[in-house]
């Protein structure tokens, strides 16, 4: 592929990939404004209508959501279909967006999962829990999909050699942020369902931990210790691995994934001070899901090829 057609087809699928962290936004709104039951217990059709009629305004969130949600399998589908048209057999552009169009079908299922057995709106169960957690981690790695196509599309010379202990650091890394995010997504269920009534961390101590607290509320308190811890590991390895003998690209990047870590970390702490409202978890969401991005994308211009 010539290098004009390498880097228009970069470019698409990073829109796609942008695209696709707008749908993960709506998702969370759909949570936070309790609009996950807009269409009932209906899958993939909306209280039994192909477009609901007289729909409310949780059946337009939901129903929107839907819609989007639809959309971006259809630009995964289309950007697997260019990948395969563009890329020779076995280029690793086409094994990336194989990977998006996959996680993307069951990013879907596991939405309908959650509407058709009624794991959405104020139910509190530990089911609902165990499948957001696991509608977390497929949301992770349907981004990591996307952004490994975009970088994998320009043109590569070899393979570094890389230390053995340099991809050790990194995937423990990785790891750390999926269990960081599976405790965030835990903690945001709670935050919606049981929003904090006392201001300060002292106060929403006392009452996550007081009598007849539920389980979600006793469990918001693991998530930021772990996320202040993984996130200094994340910052240690950025900058051990983007010293000022490292590559520019991986000097670059590396320093984003510092940023991000200290922007991430400042909006936890103000998520907790102002009690998580709607907005801010959304932020915070954003934000971490640019983390998560620029985490993947650092550890593969270290250990992956380099770009010509």
């Amino acid at each position: 592929m010539p290098e004009i057609a390498r880097r228009r087809f970069e470019r698409i699928a990073w829109a796609v990939l942008g695209y696709t962290v707008l749908v993960i936004l709506f998702g969370a709104w759909v949570r936070i404004t309790g609009s996950g039951a807009g269409c009932g217990e209906h899958w993939p059709s909306c209280h039994g209508e192909l477009v609901p009629r007289s729909p409310t305004v949780a059946t337009v969130i939901e129903f929107t959501h839907r819609v989007t949600s639809g959309l971006c399998l259809l630009s995964v589908l289309v950007l697997l279909w260019m990948a395969r048209r563009g890329f020779p057999r076995g280029h690793a552009v086409r094994l990336g967006a194989a990977l998006a169009v996959l996680f993307t079908i069951t990013e879907a299922l596991v939405g309908a999962g959650l509407v058709r057995f009624g794991l959405v709106d104020k139910n509190d169960s530990v089911a609902r829990a165990v499948v957001m957690s696991i509608h977390l981690v497929n949301t992770s790695l349907l981004t990591a999909a996307l952004a490994f196509t975009a970088w994998r599309a320009r043109v590569q010379s070899p393979t570094p050699s890389t230390p053995r202990r340099a991809a050790l650091w990194l995937g423990a890394a990785l790891v750390g942020l999926l269990i960081v995010g599976v405790s965030g997504a835990v903690t945001a269920l709670g935050d919606t369902l049981f929003p904090a009534q006392q201001l300060g961390l002292a106060g929403r101590l006392a009452e996550d931990h007081g009598a007849g607290a539920h389980f979600l509320q006793r469990l918001r308190v693991f998530h930021p210790f772990l996320a202040v811890g993984i996130g200094l590991y994340v910052l240690v390895i950025a900058n051990a691995l983007s010293g000022p003998q490292a590559p520019a690209e991986v000097r670059r990047w590396g320093g984003l994934v510092i940023l991000g870590v200290l922007v991430q970390v400042a909006a936890g702490v103000a998520n907790i001070l102002l009690s998580a409202p709607g907005w801010m978890q959304i932020v915070h969401l954003l934000l971490g899901t640019g983390l998560w991005i620029a985490v993947i994308v650092f550890a593969l211009t270290v250990l992956g090829p380099r770009r010509a």
